[in-house]
């Protein structure tokens, strides 16, 4: 699967604005709204909030990965967005968030949903795109890094 399908140039922010979890997580689903790609913001943010409620999203290593399925968008979407000061986020390993991967689902795409989390995984596992990612200082470099990892 190829990000650059799903992830926009549009839906990547550095930074964040937002001071907290539920804050940054709701500034990338306005992202996705502002792109006219759900017109049920307010459904998909809680079918967000709601799957981040059952067990933390936060994936480790400065890492997080809200998601959510949901017929509040018709196509699966991805947003990206770098803090500009790293966020508690209740993750698995206890450290603050910087880098946040929101993916949107229709119910209907189960299987292309987990090929995005497993290629998001992926694609901070290699140290030296990950530590890119960090240092990423527009939006452009981040949506370059995260479609392309570290060229060559």
């Amino acid at each position: 699967m190829e990000l650059s399908e799903y992830l926009p140039p549009q839906l990547v922010k550095v930074p964040l604005g937002a001071g907290d979890k539920s804050a940054a997580i709701a500034e990338l689903v306005d992202l996705i709204a502002e792109q006219g790609l759900t017109k049920r913001r307010d459904q998909l943010l809680a079918a967000v909030m709601e799957r981040e409620a059952q067990k933390t999203t936060g994936i480790g290593r400065g890492f997080a990965v809200p998601h959510a399925k949901t017929d509040a968008i018709d196509n699966m979407t991805i947003a990206i967005g770098k803090m500009g000061e790293p966020i508690e986020f209740d993750a698995i390993d206890g450290k603050p968030v910087t880098l946040i991967a929101l993916i949107a689902s229709p119910t209907s795409e189960t299987r292309l949903h987990m090929q995005a989390l497993a290629r998001l995984s992926r694609l901070v596992m290699s140290q030296e795109t990950y530590e890119k990612m960090l240092a990423a200082q527009s939006s452009d470099e981040l949506h370059t890094l995260a479609i392309n990892g570290v060229a060559g």
